[in-house]
């Protein structure tokens, strides 16, 4: 047995739980806040047989999407508050760990 964390942004992460949720998989789905960028995040936590490992990856894969946003940053010419200017950073998709079970109760 295996037990896949995913970290999915929470724009994405409706899809990923019907997804799963049709395709039979248990999880417990987080509301998380990523440290990087403070926005929000969904942890999922998926139990599963070794051998539906991959299909559960596959369907994460499938409905998380990489895009640009847009983030306010500061430029700073010693001055505060000198002026903005928009950047674009990657987010989306998803980061997941596998990690083995040595053990399972359901109660």
């Amino acid at each position: 047995m295996k037990m896949i964390t995913a970290i999915v942004n929470k724009k994405d992460s409706g899809e990923v739980c019907d997804a799963l949720a049709e395709e039979k998989f248990s999880f417990t789905r987080m509301a998380t806040t990523g440290g990087f960028l403070k926005s929000g995040n969904v942890t999922l936590l998926i139990g599963t047989e070794d051998d539906k490992v991959d299909a559960a990856i596959a369907l994460i894969r499938k409905h998380c999407a990489q895009r640009m946003e847009p983030i306010p940053s500061v430029v700073s010419a010693g001055v505060p508050a000198f002026g903005y200017y928009k950047a674009e950073v990657l987010v989306g998709g998803a980061t997941i760990f596998v990690s083995p079970i040595e053990r399972f109760e359901k109660m």
